[in-house]
């Protein structure tokens, strides 16, 4: 699989070769080499590292949130292509992916795998490349003056720049139906609570570092709360196929909504 092949549907000038999202990759790592096989270099610091995680998977480390987004769009498309070696599951996280159930167990076929994904020429994340879902929010939260004070503006303003910001789901996990949602620009960027709460309604649209999220069920948790979604069952519902509104690579806006009376 040549790096050509991933930069084609970029937008603009094709990247160097070992860029991961349009930036470039410091030191190319590689698995571990008493677990890969012959021909590749031990595990090295850098923007993209590959590790050995069991005998049918590889964990790819990266340094940005957003080069694990773009690394994870990659390899969906590459999938989609018939272009990327027989895996079960690839697995989003913070700042990695995981494939698991890699159809080659063997050092030397592993030890491929990872040669050919520290070759890959990776483009920035396109956020317009899938429909949207739209989730209506009352924005109403506890926390609207704090976040309001954190962004330096006021708390009527909020609202506006919330909904007319369109978030991404970078990976999912802390509950069944929970996303990790990126799209807020760094400088709005917002600190947890100092004292989490022992109890989150269900439904609850809350801020956290760069992510934004809705609580699928009741819990506790210590982000800050804006809004809440009416309905907060469609997140996660067992008799739906799949179950989960909401799944790595998902667009969604939030969309303004008045309370009911």
């Amino acid at each position: 699989m040549s790096g050509e092949a991933g930069a084609a549907g970029a937008p603009g000038a094709p990247e160097a070769a070992g860029t991961v999202g349009g930036m470039p990759e410091r030191g190319r790592g590689g698995i571990a080499a008493a677990d890969a096989g012959p021909g590749v270099p031990e595990t090295a610091s850098g923007g993209l590292r590959v590790l050995p995680a069991g005998p049918g998977a590889l964990l790819v480390e990266l340094d940005r949130g957003e080069h694990a987004e773009a690394l994870h769009a990659e390899l969906l498309r590459r999938r989609a292509r018939g272009e990327l070696p027989a895996v079960r599951e690839i697995v989003p996280g913070a700042r990695t992916v995981l494939l698991d159930g890699i159809a080659d167990r063997t050092p030397d076929g592993r030890a491929a795998f990872a040669r050919a994904l520290v070759s890959w020429e990776i483009p920035p994340l396109r956020r317009d490349a899938v429909d949207a879902v739209e989730i209506p929010v009352v924005y109403d939260g506890p926390d609207l003056a704090d976040v309001a004070a954190a962004w330096g503006v006021t708390a009527d303003e909020v609202p506006g720049i919330h909904a007319g910001t369109e978030f991404r789901v970078a990976f999912c996990g802390f509950a069944p139906g929970f996303g990790y949602l990126t799209g807020l620009p760094a400088h709005l960027r917002t600190p947890r609570r100092a004292t989490p709460r022992t109890r989150v309604p269900a439904g609850a649209l809350a801020l956290a570092g760069p992510y934004t999220g809705v609580y699928p069920r009741t819990s506790p948790g210590g982000w800050q709360i804006i809004g809440r979604m009416p309905g907060p069952q469609e997140l996660w519902n067992p008799g739906r196929e799949p179950a989960a509104l909401l799944s790595p690579g998902t667009r969604v806006r939030f969309v303004a909504t008045e309370a009911r009376s």
